[in-house]
């Protein structure tokens, strides 16, 4: 069986409606998931991560790998929402061949109305295949700014736009988001 963390944005937490309907879908389709509160949000119930302890996000997020990968004899991905997606990516750029492959869901290239604030140092040394997932209204990226960025990832990596959704991809079809993923995995 593969497994997958799902993890959450920055003002959100593990029960997030994406994530809870992105769990289904993997469960469906035979999967292990796991929705997973990142550290910041398990020291405190609301209220957005602090820059200095993103390590510690990352951190705690090793530690759920390694857990999930004791509890499947398959593949082990991580799917975050914005934050959570970054702190996945970092994370496996730090720890190649910790994760197995990534789902990130409205990557947060850069904040809105910022793009010369790019978030991609860690893009060059990045070896986990990805499926990025994001909205064409997305203040967080364009759909261009994404996939120029992702051209600087060496590892295999796809985008999936959603047309017409913002950067909380409500209405999206997870059944056809878990369908290109395995595709990737």
């Amino acid at each position: 069986m593969n497994g997958i963390l799902l993890t959450h944005g920055a003002g959100s937490n593990a029960d997030a409606p994406l994530l809870v309907a992105l769990a289904a879908a993997f469960e469906v389709a035979g999967w292990r998931a796991i929705r997973y509160n990142l550290p910041y949000r398990q020291a405190r119930p609301s209220g957005p991560p602090f820059p200095a302890q993103a390590a510690n996000d990352r951190a705690g997020l090793a530690e759920a790998v390694a857990q999930m990968r004791a509890s499947v004899d398959g593949i082990v991905a991580v799917g975050g929402h914005s934050y959570g997606g970054r702190q996945a990516s970092m994370l496996a750029a730090e720890q190649p061949g910790m994760i197995d492959a990534l789902l990130l869901l409205s990557y947060p290239l850069h904040p809105p109305r910022k793009p010369q604030q790019l978030r991609t140092a860690h893009f060059a040394a990045w070896q986990t295949p990805a499926l990025f997932v994001h909205g064409t209204r997305d203040p967080f990226a364009s759909v261009e700014e994404l996939r120029s960025a992702i051209a600087d990832i060496p590892a295999a990596a796809r985008l999936m736009t959603i047309e017409r959704a913002g950067h909380e991809l409500k209405g999206v079809d997870t059944a056809a988001v878990v369908e290109s993923f395995q595709e990737i995995a």
